[in-house]
Protein backbone atom coordinates (compact mmCIF):
# COMPACT_ATOMS: atom_id res chain seq x y z
CA UNK A 1 0.00 0.00 0.00
CA UNK A 2 1.28 3.47 -0.95
CA UNK A 3 1.21 6.78 1.03
CA UNK A 4 -1.69 9.02 -0.49
CA UNK A 5 -1.22 12.22 -2.28
CA UNK A 6 -2.13 13.97 1.19
CA UNK A 7 0.20 11.74 3.31
CA UNK A 8 2.81 11.90 0.82
CA UNK A 9 2.33 16.08 0.91
CA UNK A 10 2.93 16.12 4.89
CA UNK A 11 5.85 13.57 4.49
CA UNK A 12 7.67 16.25 2.08
CA UNK A 13 6.65 19.06 4.32
CA UNK A 14 7.78 17.50 7.51
CA UNK A 15 11.10 16.05 5.64
CA UNK A 16 12.28 19.68 4.35
CA UNK A 17 11.74 21.35 7.75
CA UNK A 18 13.91 18.32 9.61
CA UNK A 19 16.53 18.84 6.69
CA UNK A 20 16.76 22.62 6.92
CA UNK A 21 17.38 21.99 10.69
CA UNK A 22 19.43 18.73 10.53
CA UNK A 23 21.81 19.18 7.33
CA UNK A 24 25.01 19.78 7.48
CA UNK A 25 26.45 23.09 6.47
CA UNK A 26 26.51 23.93 2.68
CA UNK A 27 29.92 24.16 2.48
CA UNK A 28 30.80 20.47 3.41
CA UNK A 29 28.09 18.15 1.53
CA UNK A 30 30.06 17.32 -0.55
CA UNK A 31 31.37 15.27 2.13
CA UNK A 32 28.45 14.40 4.06
CA UNK A 33 24.74 15.19 3.78
CA UNK A 34 21.50 13.65 5.02
CA UNK A 35 18.27 13.05 2.35
CA UNK A 36 15.02 11.00 2.70
CA UNK A 37 13.39 8.63 0.23
CA UNK A 38 9.47 7.34 0.13
CA UNK A 39 9.02 3.53 -0.92
CA UNK A 40 5.09 2.65 -0.92
CA UNK A 41 4.08 3.31 2.93
CA UNK A 42 7.82 3.69 4.30
CA UNK A 43 10.14 6.76 4.95
CA UNK A 44 13.82 6.13 4.73
CA UNK A 45 16.42 8.87 6.59
CA UNK A 46 19.73 8.43 5.47
CA UNK A 47 23.37 10.09 5.31
CA UNK A 48 24.80 10.57 1.65
CA UNK A 49 28.82 10.06 1.40
CA UNK A 50 31.35 9.69 -1.07
CA UNK A 51 32.81 6.01 -1.82
CA UNK A 52 36.05 6.06 -0.39
CA UNK A 53 37.89 5.06 -3.30
CA UNK A 54 36.19 7.18 -5.71
CA UNK A 55 34.68 10.21 -4.61
CA UNK A 56 32.47 10.72 -7.27
CA UNK A 57 30.30 8.31 -6.45
CA UNK A 58 27.48 8.69 -3.70
CA UNK A 59 26.65 6.23 -0.91
CA UNK A 60 23.58 5.77 0.99
CA UNK A 61 23.66 5.08 4.93
CA UNK A 62 20.21 4.23 6.06
CA UNK A 63 19.67 5.80 9.61
CA UNK A 64 15.88 5.97 10.39
CA UNK A 65 12.83 4.05 9.17
CA UNK A 66 8.99 4.88 9.48
CA UNK A 67 6.74 2.72 8.61
CA UNK A 68 2.91 4.13 8.27
CA UNK A 69 0.01 1.42 9.76
CA UNK A 70 -3.09 2.82 8.03
CA UNK A 71 -5.45 0.73 10.47
CA UNK A 72 -4.09 1.94 13.64
CA UNK A 73 -2.94 5.52 12.07
CA UNK A 74 0.28 5.82 13.00
CA UNK A 75 3.71 5.35 12.00
CA UNK A 76 6.61 2.70 13.51
CA UNK A 77 9.90 3.95 13.98
CA UNK A 78 13.01 1.59 13.09
CA UNK A 79 16.43 2.05 13.26
CA UNK A 80 19.49 0.34 11.71
CA UNK A 81 21.67 -1.24 13.68
CA UNK A 82 25.21 -2.24 13.63
CA UNK A 83 24.37 -5.74 12.26
CA UNK A 84 22.36 -3.77 8.81
CA UNK A 85 18.82 -5.40 10.14
CA UNK A 86 16.29 -2.74 10.87
CA UNK A 87 15.06 -2.75 14.75
CA UNK A 88 12.02 -0.97 16.42
CA UNK A 89 12.89 2.15 18.33
CA UNK A 90 12.78 0.55 22.04
CA UNK A 91 11.96 4.13 24.02
CA UNK A 92 8.85 5.68 20.97
CA UNK A 93 8.06 2.48 18.75
CA UNK A 94 5.50 4.17 17.28
CA UNK A 95 4.77 7.69 16.95
CA UNK A 96 1.20 9.39 15.74
CA UNK A 97 2.25 12.35 12.80
CA UNK A 98 5.12 11.89 10.54
CA UNK A 99 6.46 15.22 12.13
CA UNK A 100 6.47 13.03 15.12
CA UNK A 101 8.55 10.56 13.11
CA UNK A 102 11.22 13.49 11.96
CA UNK A 103 11.20 15.07 15.25
CA UNK A 104 12.37 12.10 17.05
CA UNK A 105 14.99 11.18 14.63
CA UNK A 106 16.70 14.61 14.87
CA UNK A 107 16.47 14.71 18.77
CA UNK A 108 18.15 11.46 18.22
CA UNK A 109 18.41 11.12 22.46
CA UNK A 110 19.72 8.01 22.64
CA UNK A 111 22.15 7.66 20.02
CA UNK A 112 20.69 5.30 17.72
CA UNK A 113 20.08 7.18 14.58
CA UNK A 114 23.14 9.22 13.60
CA UNK A 115 25.47 7.90 16.58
Amino acid sequence: MALSDLQIRKVEKAATEFLKEKRPPPDIRHKIDLGYRIEGQNVFVFEIFPLFNNPSKKIETPSAKGIYVKGHDHWKVYWMRGNLKWDRFGPVPTVKTISDFFELVNEDKHGCFFG
